[in-house]
Formats: structure tokens, sequence, C-alpha cells
């Protein structure tokens, strides 16, 4: 059997034992999937996990960098406190359109604002308005992961939570040499970490219905 066999017949065990049939997701992924949205949502896995982590640190606003069509964006939402917020970039008008229904849908509108244009014209706004956040899930372009890290250091709360995904890329994230800018901006974004004293950061490789990736989170001292 091939390891990525394995990797899918792992996650559906453990996603028939431990996360009940969640309807509501299963139809963002599929008007994402009607919308020609890209499948790389997080896997419902580890959209619990995020889940999880957002009520375990009792997290009263999320900011997100890559709303995509909004399957992680409502994991977050139903996490939160009645009067907690997500904010969720994205780029596209048609994904923030999507992602705008399947919130509604998931009857998380009153919890996510979705902002659609480009997430470092954005940043600057949430900072004018004096917006700070418990956690941040950055899962957009890779290359810009280094200045959303200084933004979310802008922006961050006391003991905030930083998590980036997509940091191990099949591997590739060790070489240095590559001329893919997602992983030079992955390997830029680890520079930083290492070096800035405000940080505590570890990184998780992933295996399962994704293929092979990761995590990489912090905490804003």
């Amino acid at each position: 059997m091939e390891r990525s066999e394995v990797w899918n017949k792992v996650d559906e065990y453990f996603g028939n034992k431990l996360l009940p049939l969640d309807s509501t997701l299963e139809q963002v992924l599929l008007k994402n999937k009607e919308a020609d949205i890209p499948e790389i949502d997080v896997s419902p896995a580890q959209g619990k996990f995020l889940y999880l982590l957002t009520k375990i640190k009792a997290v009263k606003n999320v900011l997100e960098i890559g709303t995509l069509g909004g399957y992680s964006s409502i994991c977050f939402a139903r996490a939160l406190p009645e009067h907690g917020k997500v904010y969720t970039l994205e780029i596209s008008p048609d994904f923030a359109k999507v992602a705008k229904e399947n919130i509604r849908n998931a009857q998380c509108e009153q919890k996510v604002e979705v902002m659609v244009g480009e997430a470092l014209d954005t940043l600057p706004k949430l900072k004018a308005d004096g917006l700070s956040f418990d956690l941040f899930f950055i899962d957009a372009d890779k290359q810009n992961n280094p200045q959303y890290l200084k933004w979310a250091l802008e922006l961050a709360n006391p003991g905030a939570l930083i998590i980036a995904d997509n940091v191990v890329r099949d591997g590739l994230v060790v070489d240095g040499e590559s001329c893919d800018e997602r992983v030079q901006g992955v390997r830029e974004f680890v520079d930083l970490l290492e070096n800035n004293p405000r940080l505590e950061s570890t990184a998780i490789q992933t295996v399962g219905s994704k293929g092979y990736d990761g995590f990489i989170m912090s905490v804003v001292k």
C-alpha cells in the first residue's frame, strides 16, 4: 500500500471515530468545488484541530489571511464566544462571494467579516482601526509570509497564537536552493521566527488526505 493511501485511510479512520458527520462543512466543500475554488482547504481533522486550539486558548478575535471558500473561517467562528469575531482576508472577489454564502449558510455571519483585497493593503487599515487579535492563521501566498508575520506582531495581543499552514511543502522547505518563491517565503518566515525574541515557536509535520505538509505555531510573549 502506498504511503498516501495509508495516510488517507488513517484520516478516514479518525474522522469516522472522532468527527461527527457535519453536513454544513460538507456542503461548504461541495459549494467550493462547484465554484471551481481550488480544493486546498484544511482537512476536516485539521479544521477540528484549529477549532480546538481556539477553544482551549479562549480566543476572542481571530485574523485569518486567506479565506478561500470559508471552511476554516467557519471552524474558527464556531469556537468563539458569543461576541467573538473572525476577520478573514481574501484577494479574490469571486472566492469571497462564495465564502460569504457558505458562512451565512453555516449561521456564522454575525461572527465573520470577509474583507476583500490585497492582504498587505488591508492589514494597515486594521491597525489604523485599533484592532488586535488573539489568534492569527496565515494561509495565503507563502512568498508574503514574512510580511504577514510582521503585521501579525503589530496586531497581536500579548500571548497571541500565530499559526502558519503549508510550511513543509512535501519536504521542499529544506531546499535552500529552491527556485520556488513559496518555499523561499516559508524559509524567510522561519528565519524571522528564529531570530525574534518575542516569539516561541515550533513546527509540526502532518500527513493525511492533504498529503505531506505541516504547521508552524508561535506564541507572542
